[in-house]
């Protein structure tokens, strides 16, 4: 796979360009079909992936533009949009499986993610295996003559754990799997899961590619192959892309480099300011020297990401309380946007906090997980010291 011809803070501004139109901006698409008066060419373009001018189910110029722009700032050949993030993951993990085939997944995992392998696979006999995300060799141990993907994350959510990629993905291939790294946390600007050794990388593009917190989306990058493959099913499930999402999505991209500088640089102060204070038992962050995936992060990362989660000393509705105290910050599920957000993962996901999973997976009652945003840190800082100062 060919490197981006530019460095991504450079690439982000002006892959996106759209020679058929004058403006500098790309203009929406804001259409369903488009006219094809040669049946020969209406064939073709029926059978042709991600053709761009035919019927926005099959692909848009909108959809074109950004897939172009994050498969060259992550080295892919090819990418697929779709409507969200778990429509890029459904659509990966459907079609890359059959009947009779095994999915190796590490524990700690996005919980629509495992609920997709657990449940939904399950009942069209794919079966999974859960393994810790920091032991490679768990991973060697857990691969079966039949095991056809292996899904990773990492950073992963809530705890940021870190995955050796280039460990796991030779242990992977070895056993003749295909190796899908979801990279929301990372984005392509801290990680490039395809040059260390993945096959495909995954977005919930709502996040950091977005970045403002308006639009659903998701992306899969990788070979044209593979992308190709994902698209035949994604296309029968229907998750498309809107125009419009689309065109704000691209809109996020070019901001993306200089945004994530800034996410990395607070949560990082951020970290080192939890980690001090007397009211935190632990702070989970791999800009941390202390945070057992540091190492690793620190050879296959370029900065540490945005998100970091803490646990407050005292009981669940203590860590509560401190959500009701910020000003500034707000309480709300997801992450990735310019806006600071804090969310209580055991109100997130009160299923998973009820079961023997739960504390293997990080969900414990006091643990608070925070979005940093591009606000000065100082500011975030004194909400934080505000709603930390007392129970």
């Amino acid at each position: 796979m060919e490197p981006p011809p530019f460095d991504a803070d450079t690439d982000l501004i002006h892959a996106d360009r759209d020679d058929a139109s004058a403006g500098v901006t790309p203009p929406i698409y804001q259409t369903s079909t488009f006219p094809i008066d040669d049946p020969v060419e209406m064939a073709r373009a029926a059978a042709t992936p991600l053709h761009p001018g035919f019927y926005t189910r099959h692909g848009n110029p909108n959809h074109e533009q950004v897939e172009r722009v994050v498969a060259r700032i992550e080295g892919g050949e090819a990418a697929m949009v779709s409507a969200s993030g778990m429509g890029a993951i459904a659509a990966t993990a459907i079609a890359l499986t059959k009947a009779g085939d095994h999915v190796l997944a590490q524990t700690m995992i996005y919980a629509g993610t495992r609920a997709l392998l657990t449940t939904l696979l399950a009942r069209f006999g794919v079966t999974v295996n859960f393994v810790d995300q920091h032991d490679p060799a768990a991973f060697a141990a857990a691969m079966q003559p039949n095991t056809a993907l292996v899904m990773l994350e990492t950073p992963s959510n809530p705890l940021l754990g870190i995955t050796d990629l280039p460990a796991v993905s030779a242990i992977a291939h070895e056993a003749g799997a295909l190796v899908v790294v979801d990279s929301t946390i990372a984005t392509p600007v801290n990680q490039r899961p395809l040059a260390l050794g993945a096959d495909l990388v995954l977005h919930s593009a709502t996040k950091y590619l977005g970045g403002h917190s308006d639009l659903l989306a998701g992306i899969v990058v990788g070979s044209r192959a593979l992308v190709h493959r994902i698209w035949d099913a994604h296309h029968l499930l229907g998750a498309t892309l809107g125009p419009f999402e689309a065109w704000l999505l691209l809109r996020g991209l070019r901001t993306l480099a200089v945004r994530i500088e800034r996410h990395n640089a607070n949560a990082q102060r951020i970290a080192e300011y939890l980690a001090a204070h007397p009211r935190v038992q632990r702070v989970y962050y791999p800009g941390l020297p202390h945070h057992p995936g540091h190492a690793i992060a620190a050879k296959q990362m370029r900065g540490f990401g945005g998100l970091l989660s803490f646990e407050v000393d005292g009981t669940f509705d203590d860590a509560h309380r401190v959500t009701q105290r910020l000003r500034l910050v707000h309480s709300a599920v997801s992450l990735g946007g310019v806006e600071s957000l804090i969310a209580q993962p055991a109100a997130m996901w009160p299923d998973v906090n009820k079961s023997e999973r739960a504390r293997e997976m990080g969900v414990i009652p006091s643990l608070l997980r925070l979005s940093v945003g591009i606000e000065r840190a100082e500011d975030l800082l004194d909400d934080l010291d505000a709603a930390l100062g007392s129970r």
